[in-house]
């Protein structure tokens, strides 16, 4: 992946994927934090956030940094703004992903729904085991028109976006121990 000029360098977890630096989850690790560390509200959320933005905006000839690195990199600001207590609390899950069901259902191929939940379900799988907190799964509309092989919306269609719900919501509760912590949407 490519960083383009005047954007932010991608985030590298542990696991070797790639994330998207997002302002507003940082400010949610930044918050959760000095929420826990007694500063409900703190005042200075913004401002460390924005700090951090910029730091990684000068970064833009780089087109990856570390997730570690950038929780370092908070870390050594909450510190030498003067609120070190706060460091203890900031453990940030990776950014929020955005998964596609269309493109699964285009890499499944010819083996339609059997394959299609089979990638889905190996892509849950291992979204789950980066410790995602935040997981958006978009074109669901789109994904279940490919795979009927319709351009209007059927009842056939109805059947199959419920089958995918279900089985997305069931994935995600046998799959997550901290179930309670994940956020998924699905549109």
């Amino acid at each position: 992946m490519v960083a383009f000029k005047e954007e932010f360098p991608y985030l590298r977890c542990e696991s070797g994927q790639l994330f998207e630096f997002n302002r507003d989850w940082l400010h949610a690790a930044i918050t959760r934090a000095a929420d826990k560390a007694g500063y409900p509200s703190w005042w200075l959320t913004d401002h460390v956030t924005e700090s951090i933005a910029f730091y990684l905006h000068l970064r833009n000839d780089e087109s990856v940094v570390a997730f570690s690195q950038l929780s370092q990199t908070v870390r050594y600001v909450l510190k030498v703004i003067g609120y070190k207590e706060i460091i203890p609390y900031f453990s940030p899950a990776p950014p929020p992903i955005s998964v596609s069901l269309l493109e699964i259902a285009h890499e499944a191929g010819t083996g339609y729904e059997l394959a299609f939940f089979d990638c889905l379900e190996k892509r849950i799988n291992a979204l789950v085991e980066t410790g995602v907190d935040n997981l958006h799964l978009c074109s669901l509309q789109a994904c279940v028109k490919h795979l009927r092989g319709v351009k209007t919306w059927t009842r056939a269609c109805d059947s199959l976006r419920e089958e995918i719900v279900c089985f997305i919501r069931e994935r995600l509760t046998s799959t997550t121990t901290m179930i309670e912590r994940l956020k998924c949407s699905l549109r």
